[in-house]
């Protein structure tokens, strides 16, 4: 295998990364600015406060976005398997 085949190999695996990490990472963004901006109109300073709803709103997107990730991972995974095998 040679250096450009596995810069190949890496650069479809960081994009499989950021496709799978993607929506759970974008969650977590949007709900701890809308707390954020709660906690600063309501001047109520809690720091556990972000937790919990974070929490239940990243499990809630795992869960619903489960079904792209193992797809993408299968299809990521697949692909590999074939280059490996061409190896020979």
């Amino acid at each position: 295998m040679t250096a450009v085949e596995v810069t190949d190999v890496m650069r479809e695996a960081i994009w499989v990364l950021l496709k799978v990490a993607g929506p759970a990472m974008i969650v977590s963004l949007v709900i701890g600015l809308i707390i954020s901006l709660f906690q600063a109109v309501t001047q109520l300073q809690e720091p556990t406060l972000t937790f919990v709803p974070k929490i239940v709103a990243i499990f809630g997107a795992l869960i619903i976005t489960m079904p792209f990730m193992i797809g993408t991972m299968v299809t990521f995974m697949e692909h590999l398997a074939q280059r490996i095998a061409g190896l020979e």
